[in-house]
């Protein structure tokens, strides 16, 4: 008779699961090789963010680099009160959205393009408390552009030629 007839049935057990926790530990140590490659440093990806700053409200867009829109937000989708959507700190609220939808895509680094009133000389303080927020969640802003339109001359100006009469 052979060696494994003359072997008591307990110990074919013990002998078999040795052998499954033996297969378990070889499929164990292959899948935490796969999943250290797969942890590989995520690529760096770049976006650009526009500011659009109003009287009654503030709007932010999240775009790639080829003009696809990621995601948007505004005062207005983080506040309830009319009175409060252009103010600083619901931008900051919008812009903390912003953040967690562009750190889902991956996205480190940010060009913004702030866009004011038109004819107003400076943007508002939203806009950097905007910037301010991005850059404390560890966004790399690259470069900022007011792209806010300037008057060139425009409509004739009402009250004729010497002016209002008052």
């Amino acid at each position: 008779m052979t060696d494994e007839t003359k072997k008591a049935p307990q110990e074919l057990e013990m002998e078999k699961k040795a052998e499954v926790d033996i297969q378990d530990e070889n499929i164990k140590e292959t899948e935490e090789t796969e999943t250290k490659e797969d942890k590989k440093p995520k690529k760096e990806r770049t976006g650009i963010l526009f500011i659009q700053t109003t009287k009654n409200n503030t709007i932010l867009s999240l775009t790639d680099m080829a003009g696809n829109t990621l995601c948007r937000s505004s005062g207005g989708q983080s506040t309830k009160q009319a009175r409060l959507k252009s103010s600083p700190t619901v931008a900051m609220f919008a812009s903390k959205k912003i953040a967690e939808e562009a750190k889902e895509h991956g996205i480190v680094n940010l060009y913004v393009r702030i866009k004011g009133q038109t004819g107003e000389l400076t943007t508002s303080s939203v806009s950097h408390a905007v910037i301010k927020s991005l850059s404390r969640d560890d966004f790399k802003v690259i470069s900022m552009l007011d792209i806010t339109k300037s008057p060139r001359g425009g409509p004739k100006k009402k009250g004729g030629r010497r002016g209002r009469r008052v």
